[in-house]
């Protein structure tokens, strides 16, 4: 794992240097960068790990060129390296600190080929849970939707070391596996934007593996992340944003560090403007992962206060790849680009935060309202879990929308209290404690394709 040699944008080179000696790895020698070579499907190299209950040793050893780290493989001199980063973002300005997947080509996989190949190595594992989307509206043949998915994956070191699942066996939770469960997920549904939460294997799983699918990513570690507290941790968690890069142009990325009382705190938001190569519509797509625990209401309410200010400045801006009906659109209208924003708020519907949500100048409105009969309640939960302080059943993810810009086709519903099982989440078929929530949004207005 050498995340550092894909962060030259956080770090000078003389610091990125430093933090790689610190794992024993001399930095390659400045040049043009070389095509990372991936084969189409063996994107994994597993060990050999204790089985669960129900799980023979038949899964087949995958190999490749990417060789993906697991939990207890860092070493000492990582966490160092991890802990130098996190001191860096915190005393330097996020908007120039993120990483994109630019840098570096990879060989593009088969994502068939690779369904099936986490299919194979989790077949001895209970069957995901089969989900179906329901359609919100009549959409037209000749719409061509953006299929948006919200998803906090649980870090590794969290799940592991503080997060305290007392229902799930700990041998679920092996990264060896659970990797696989994710990206399964992720496969099924196939989304043009990705948004993440809780990402602590960014740079040795995610990125490189999403990129051979046609994926182009930015991350934001968060400054201080808890995952920096538990051992052999794999460094900071944070959020991502990915899209795919046949279907969109970036036209800027921005990080941001929330702030309460402008005092900049631990939690960060990635947005994306992106321009559709067919048709030239230009949106913002912004993650975020909003303070967690109860007590911290009045907090999550101003970080939200702070994020939608930040949104309301970066969709005012034009960019000069923007056509001129886009120009005229930021500058005629009080709304400016037409928005997405996928995150895990840690907030009911309750919340103060919600509520600004729900009633900001950007005008914005929640998809999974669609569901509701009365299209204005939010699911029952979005997260299900034990802990030793007890049950907990919540509603905690959004997926917001520019309502003027755009219309919900489908959204992906909500599993049962049965499909999620007695000891609730995460669990041996599914990864994490949060749901994953998918919808596909259509601009309202459908201009002419590009030549």
């Amino acid at each position: 794992m050498y995340p550092a040699r894909r962060c030259s944008s956080l770090l000078h080179r003389e610091l990125a240097a430093v933090c790689l000696s610190l794992l024993g790895t001399h930095p390659k020698k400045s040049g043009p960068l070389k095509k990372s070579s991936l084969p189409s499907s063996r994107l994994f190299h597993t060990s050999v790990v204790h089985p669960p209950p129900t799980r023979s040793n038949s899964s087949p050893a995958l190999l490749g060129s990417l060789q993906v780290c697991q939990m207890g493989s860092s070493s000492s001199g990582s966490s160092r390296l991890f802990n130098t980063l996190a001191q860096t973002l915190s005393s330097a300005a996020l908007a120039d600190s993120h990483v994109d997947s630019d840098d570096y080509e990879y060989e593009q996989a088969d994502p068939d080929a690779l369904l099936r190949e986490c299919e194979e190595v989790l077949k001895n594992r209970p069957p995901r849970m089969h989900r179906d989307f329901v359609m919100t509206r009549a959409c037209s043949l000749q719409n061509t939707p953006i299929r948006i998915m919200q998803w906090n994956i649980l870090a590794q070191a969290l799940g592991e070391g503080k997060d305290g699942f007392v229902r799930c066996p700990i041998e679920a939770l092996n990264w060896s596996e659970r990797k696989y469960l994710i990206l399964e997920e992720i496969l099924t549904y196939r989304p043009d934007v990705l948004c993440l939460q809780e990402v602590d294997h960014y740079f040795d799983t995610f990125q490189p593996v999403l990129a051979s699918l046609g994926y182009q990513s930015s991350f934001c570690p968060k400054p201080c992340s808890p995952c920096l507290d538990v051992h052999n941790n794999n460094g900071p968690d944070g959020c991502a944003l990915f899209f795919n890069r046949r279907r969109f142009q970036l036209l800027h990325t921005a990080h941001l560090r929330l702030s309460v009382m402008m005092l900049k705190t631990n939690q960060v938001a990635v947005v994306a403007t992106l321009r559709c190569r067919l048709t030239g519509q230009v949106f913002c797509v912004a993650v975020t992962h909003l303070k967690a625990r109860s007590g911290w209401e009045a907090f999550r309410s101003a970080q939200g206060a702070h994020l939608l200010q930040q949104l309301c400045d970066l969709t005012t801006q034009s960019h000069p790849e923007m056509d001129d009906e886009n120009r005229t659109r930021v500058g005629e209208s009080e709304e400016g680009i037409p928005l997405v924003v996928c995150g895990d708020f840690n907030a009911e519907p309750s919340e103060e935060v919600y509520r600004c949500f729900m009633t900001s100048p950007l005008g914005l409105d929640s998809a999974y309202k669609c569901l509701s009969e009365n299209r204005n309640t939010e699911p029952p939960y979005t997260s299900w879990k034990i802990r030793p302080s007890g049950e907990s059943r919540s509603t905690l993810d959004y997926i917001w929308y520019s309502e003027r810009a755009f219309q919900v086709d489908t959204v992906l519903r909500i599993p049962n209290e049965e499909q999620i099982g007695p000891d609730r989440l995460p669990s041996y078929h599914y990864p994490s404690d949060h749901l994953s929530l998918v919808c596909d949004l259509s601009f309202s207005q459908q201009p002419h394709r590009l030549m």
